[in-house]
């Protein structure tokens, strides 16, 4: 199979296998009463989401995994190779793609989890902060030391101007604070209708152009599927949402991000190519450490930063739109990055 009708099939297979499980997943999840809870610190009109399912971020579990699966199998069957594309080592690129699965359905069951002691258990906050750390760490950690073996042991990434740098201890130190904070961060940005799959959307097609680019389609396809994927979800989550992804979501989305970055040997391009994730989260340690260093005061009415905007009169719709365009404006200075410094040789 040519590598661009792969990378199309994948888009396609995302798309209808999400919009297409949203039929039978929303009434079921409305039916075993896995309802949002809405907290009191949030914006009031909040309240009226109260109920709405949640745990539809297994919509773009199954969605991912279904174009993955069948694109892969499809293209071997006509004696196609698309995920070792891009690199003379097969296992290197087979390694980095199934072990960057695994390691975002280990995230999104970390988020269920979470989710499940919410809906079902009625413990308003879900697992601890401790609780979810630790495990992100240990899921962070397993998956470093996976790609480093299917490298040989070698320890490199691109960087921009620079080229490619074998990080030795670094690679763990970095690897750690990236992936931690990616993960999170797109966490952040699940906080109203349509905006995490949204700004997923635009992040991961901008992996999947600079993949496509260098060669690395295995990648290029798995951008394809994710993005599809979450124009799926986007279909039910778009205001007003008739289902929420929840922490089984937005912790896949992240990990699947990460699982990308890492495929096209260059984990900075993460920084502009989702910027909205980079705001929100900055914005949420700034309203922190802000608060404790000032003694209660606040720099933003609510963190993350979508929540002071609504708390501005925003309507969510006009915040999804306007956040979109910052990110595809991350998506451009992303390319203009690997350009200019030397990625595509």
């Amino acid at each position: 199979m040519k590598s661009i009708a792969a990378v199309i099939m994948a888009g396609v297979i995302g798309l209808a296998v999400t919009g297409v499980a949203g039929f039978a997943m929303v009434p079921w999840l409305r039916k075993l009463k896995f309802g949002q809870t809405i907290l009191d610190i949030g914006p009031k009109w909040h309240k009226s989401k109260q109920g709405t399912p949640t745990m539809g971020g297994l919509m773009m579990v199954i969605g991912v995994a279904s174009a993955l699966v069948v694109t892969v199998i499809t293209d071997k069957i006509m004696d196609g190779d698309i995920v070792a594309s891009g690199s003379m080592v097969a296992t290197e690129q087979y390694t980095k793609l199934w072990s960057g699965f695994i390691m975002a359905l280990s995230f999104g069951l970390i988020g269920f989890a979470d989710d499940y002691i919410k809906a079902v258990m009625h413990r308003n906050l879900g697992l601890t902060i401790k609780q979810k750390t630790v495990a992100q760490l240990a899921v962070t950690f397993v998956y470093l030391l996976s790609i480093s073996k299917g490298m040989g042991g070698l320890t490199y990434m691109f960087i921009p101007f620079v080229g490619t740098v074998h990080m030795n201890l670094y690679y763990w130190f970095f690897g750690i604070v990236i992936i931690y904070a990616t993960v999170n961060a797109v966490n952040f940005t699940d906080g109203i209708d349509g905006l995490c799959s949204s700004a997923t959307l635009i992040t991961s097609l901008t992996l999947g152009v600079v993949a496509a680019l260098k060669g690395f389609f295995g990648f290029s396809m798995t951008s394809s599927a994710l993005a599809g994927a979450c124009l799926g979800f986007f279909l039910w989550n778009k205001n007003p949402a008739k289902v929420f992804m929840g922490d089984t979501g937005s912790l896949f989305l992240g990990g699947m991000l990460v699982a990308i970055a890492y495929g096209i040997n260059c984990p900075l391009i993460l920084l502009p190519a989702g910027l909205v994730f980079v705001i929100e989260g900055a914005s949420d340690v700034l309203q922190i450490v802000y608060y404790r260093i000032s003694g209660g005061k606040r720099i933003f009415k609510m963190a993350p930063i979508h929540h002071h905007f609504e708390m501005c009169g925003w309507s969510e719709k006009k915040i999804v739109a306007v956040f979109g365009a910052v990110n595809i404006l991350g998506g451009a200075a992303a390319y203009a990055l690997m350009k200019s410094g030397g990625y595509f040789g």
